[in-house]
C-alpha cells in the first residue's frame, strides 16, 4: 500500500519550489508502486529573467530518459509555457514535429529532451504537476467497469479521460477535456490504461493528493476483491542441475530470434509460479501489458512455454496484420519474447543487458499484479492490439530503440564466468568484460568476491573450486541469473612456496594439483553443454604461465600444473572446435599485483635470480612491468572477434622472457 512519505525535516532542506519539486518527484519515484524505470514525470511552472531583464513564464519538466527515484535539478527540462501550451491549439502535429517545437521551446542549451507529456502539463493551469502510473490505479482502469467504478470512489474530483496514444493527440484531447471539465474541486485526472495526474498549488499538495487518490483506489481493491483463483504451483526451488542446459538451449533460441544474445534470468519464486499454474494463465496472460508504454520492454505479449519460433511466427503475423495503420515505411522489430512463462523454469525475463532483463522482470511482476486485481474485479480489459501495435511502433519511441542499439557494447547480450575472480589477474579480467558490457559472474573462495563491483551485470559467488558442489552451485546461479554461459575464464590458482624436487611435499604437491588442474577438468566438464549452445559460439581462455615454456628451478609443481592445465587445454582445443568453441591459453609472467606474489615470495624469487626486487619486476626483453590489465585486454581480445578464428594458441604476455624466445 502506498502512503505519504513527506517528512518536514527532509521536506525544510530542499529550499526553493523548484527544489521542493525535485523532493516530492524523488518521493514518487522510490515506491514502485507508483513509478517503474523512468516512467511517470512531473513539473513546476516558474518565473525565469531572460538576459535582456524580462521575465517569462517557464515550465520546468521531467526530461525523457531520466528517473524520478533520484532526479536532479538538471534532469528538469525548461520550456517557454506559453509556446508550449499553444502547441495543444494546432489542428494537428506529427510526433516528430512535436520533439522539434518542444526543443524549439527550450530555455536552456543543451538541457535534457522534455518529456512527450510537456504539452499535457503545460496546458494544466496548476503550479505543480505529477502523474504516475499507479498500479492501483492502473488497475481499476483495466476493468470492463472502469468509469463507473473511478466514478464511485472519486465523484467529481477527477476528470476522467479515455485512452488516447501518449503524444500531439493526448495532449490536445486532455487540454478540450480540462477546459471543459475542471472546476474547483477537481484534484486530478485518470487516463484510462494508462495512469493518473493530481495537480496543486504546492509540491506537497500534488504529491499528497497523488497519494490520497491511489490509496483510495488500493482501498476499493481490498473491499472488492473477489475471491482468487489458486494455481497449483510447486514449492520455490532452486534451478536444479536437470534444467541448466534447458535454460541455456531457451536462451540460445532466443537469442536466434533476437539476431543477437541476449539475457535472460530466471525466477521460480512463489509469487510468479503461482500466476505461472493458474489454470486460466493461457487466458489471462495473452490480452496485453497494462500500459502501453510497457510494450517497449516487454513485447505485447509473454510467450507460454519454449517454442520460440511459434512464438515469433505469432509476432510476424501480428506486425503484418497492423503495419498498414501507420503512413510510414515500417521495420519489423525482433520477433523475439522479452517475458517467458514456463510451468518448469518459471518467469524468464530477457534483454540485451542484465539491466534491461531486471526492468522486464520488474514490469511483469507488476503487470501479474495488476491482471489479478483487475481479473478477480471481474475481468482484465487492456487496449487492443491494434492500439498497442500504434505504441509499440510509434516513431518517437523508434527513434529511442535505434539510439540504444548503436549505443551498444561489444559483448552486450553475452555472459562469462571468472575463476578467482576476487583480485589479481581475474578482477581484472572481471572488470574488463563488464567494461565492454558482458555479464559477469565472478567465483573465488574469498567471500569479497560478492561486492567486487556493483550493478545487475554482476554476480559475486563465493566458493571453492576444489568442491565440485561449490562449482555445480556457481554454474547453477549463473545460468539462473543470465539465462547461459558464453565465456569461461579460468583464472583461479595456487602457487606455493619454492622447493626443490628433492624436498616436495606430496601433500602440497597434491593440493596443488587439486587446485591448479583438477579444478578445471570438473569445471571444463560441466560448462561444456552450456558454451556448446552459446549465441555466437564458447569461448575458454586459460590463464596458463611461462612456467609451461620455460620452468623455474624450485618451482615443480607450480610447473608441472600449469603446464598440465595446458595439455588440458590443448585437448579441449581438439575435442570442442567442431562445437564451435574456441580455447586459447595465455602465459603471463611476473604479473605482481596479483595474490599469489606476497612481498615474500617477491623476494624469494629475487634472490634465486640474484636480482633485486626491482629488477626483477622488469627483467624482460622490453624492461617493462607487466599488469593484470594488461592480462585482462588480451582476455577480452581472445573472447573477442580478433580471435574468431584462433583456437588452441598459447599467447605469452611477459614483456619478452629469453628463455621462451
Amino acid at each position: 500500500m502506498v502512503g505519504s512519505r513527506w517528512d518536514d525535516v527532509e521536506a525544510a532542506r530542499w529550499p526553493g519550489d523548484l527544489a521542493q519539486r525535485v523532493y516530492t518527484s524523488r518521493l514518487l519515484g522510490q515506491d514502485p508502486d507508483l513509478v517503474l524505470h523512468g516512467g511517470g514525470n512531473t513539473s513546476v511552472k516558474l518565473r525565469q529573467r531572460t538576459v535582456f531583464g524580462d521575465e517569462v513564464d517557464v515550465l520546468v519538466v521531467k526530461g525523457s530518459g531520466s528517473d524520478l527515484g533520484d532526479i536532479e535539478e538538471p534532469g528538469f527540462a525548461r520550456l517557454e509555457l506559453d509556446h508550449v501550451a499553444r502547441l495543444a491549439e494546432l489542428d494537428a502535429l506529427s510526433d516528430t514535429d512535436m520533439a522539434e517545437q518542444l526543443q524549439v521551446a527550450s530555455v536552456v542549451a543543451g538541457g535534457p529532451a522534455p518529456s512527450v507529456e510537456a504539452i499535457l502539463h503545460a496546458v494544466l493551469p496548476h503550479r505543480f504537476v505529477d502523474h504516475t502510473h499507479a498500479d492501483a490505479v492502473v488497475t481499476l482502469t483495466n476493468t470492463s467497469r472502469a468509469a463507473q467504478v473511478l466514478g464511485e470512489i472519486y465523484g467529481d474530483e477527477i476528470v476522467v479521460v479515455p485512452y488516447v496514444m501518449p503524444g500531439f493527440e493526448l495532449a490536445r484531447t486532455c487540454a478540450a477535456r480540462v477546459h471543459e471539465a475542471l472546476r474547483p474541486g477537481v484534484i486530478g485526472m485518470v487516463l484510462m490504461n494508462h495512469g493518473i495526474f493530481t495537480f496543486g498549488d504546492s509540491a506537497r499538495q500534488s504529491y499528497e493528493r497523488m497519494i490520497d487518490l491511489v490509496s483510495r483506489a488500493e482501498e476499493y481493491l481490498v473491499r472488492h476483491r473477489r475471491a482468487p483463483v489458486h494455481g497449483g504451483a510447486p514449492a520455490s526451488a532452486s534451478i536444479s542441475v536437470s534444467t541448466r542446459g534447458e535454460r541455456a538451449t531457451l536462451r540460445a533460441a532466443v537469442s536466434a530470434a533476437a539476431g543477437g544474445p541476449v539475457i535472460m534470468s530466471g525466477h521460480v519464486d512463489p509469487s510468479a509460479m503461482a500466476f505461472i499454474h493458474r489454470p486460466d494463465v493461457a487466458t489471462i496472460s495473452q490480452q496485453g501489458p497494462v500500459t502501453p508504454d510497457h510494450v517497449i520492454r516487454t513485447k505485447p505479449l509473454p510467450m507460454l512455454g519454449r517454442d520460440v519460433e511459434v512464438y515469433a511466427s505469432a509476432y510476424r503475423r501480428y506486425f503484418e496484420q497492423y503495419r498498414g495503420r501507420s503512413e510510414a515505411e515500417l521495420q519489423a522489430l525482433d520477433p523475439a519474447p522479452r517475458v517467458i512463462l514456463d510451468p518448469t523454469l518459471g518467469l524468464c525475463c530477457v534483454g540485451r543487458t542484465a539491466a534491461d532483463a531486471g526492468i522486464a522482470d520488474d514490469i511483469y511482476r507488476h503487470t501479474m499484479k495488476v491482471i489479478l486485481g483487475a481479473t478477480e474485479l471481474g475481468g482484465y480489459q487492456p487496449i487492443t492490439m491494434a492500439e498497442l501495435f500504434d505504441m509499440e511502433y510509434w516513431e518517437l519511441e523508434q527513434a529511442k530503440l535505434n539510439r540504444r542499439r548503436s549505443g551498444a557494447a561489444a559483448f552486450a547480450g553475452e555472459v562469462a564466468l571468472v575463476t578467482g575472480a576476487a583480485s589479481g589477474i581475474g578482477r581484472a579480467c572481471a572488470e574488463a568484460l563488464l567494461r565492454e558490457g558482458a555479464a559477469v559472474a565472478g567465483l573465488d573462495v574469498n567471500p569479497a568476491v560478492t561486492d567486487a563491483f556493483d550493478g545487475p551485470a554482476w554476480l559475486g559467488l563465493v566458493g571453492d573450486i576444489t568442491d565440485d558442489d561449490a562449482l555445480e552451485r556457481a554454474l547453477e546461479r549463473t545460468v539462473e541469473r543470465f539465462g547461459g554461459l558464453d565465456m569461461l575464464v579460468l583464472n583461479a590458482g595456487a602457487f606455493p612456496p619454492g622447493a626443490a624436487i628433492a624436498s616436495t611435499d606430496v601433500e602440497m604437491w597434491r593440493r596443488l594439483m587439486a587446485v591448479n588442474v583438477e579444478a578445471n577438468v570438473v569445471l571444463l566438464r560441466e560448462a561444456h553443454p552450456l558454451l556448446q549452445v552459446a549465441p555466437r559460439g564458447g569461448r575458454v581462455v586459460v590463464i596458463g604461465s611461462k612456467n609451461v615454456p620455460a620452468p623455474g628451478p624450485g618451482a615443480a609443481a607450480y610447473s608441472a600444473s600449469k603446464a598440465a592445465l595446458t595439455q588440458l587445454a590443448r585437448v579441449a582445443a581438439l575435442e570442442w572446435g567442431p562445437d564451435g568453441i574456441r580455447v586459447n591459453v595465455i602465459h603471463p609472467n611476473a604479473v605482481f599485483d596479483t595474490a599469489i606474489w606476497s612481498d615474500e615470495i617477491l623476494a624469494d624469487r629475487a634472490r634465486r635470480y640474484d636480482l633485486s626486487v626491482e629488477e626483477y619486476r622488469t627483467n624482460n626483453l622490453l624492461r617493462t612491468e607487466v599488469t593484470s590489465a594488461d592480462v585482462a585486454r588480451l582476455c577480452v581480445a581472445m573472447c573477442g572477434p580478433a580471435f574468431a578464428k584462433t583456437t588452441a594458441a598459447q599467447v605469452a604476455i611477459d614483456g619478452g622472457n629469453d628463455r621462451v624466445v
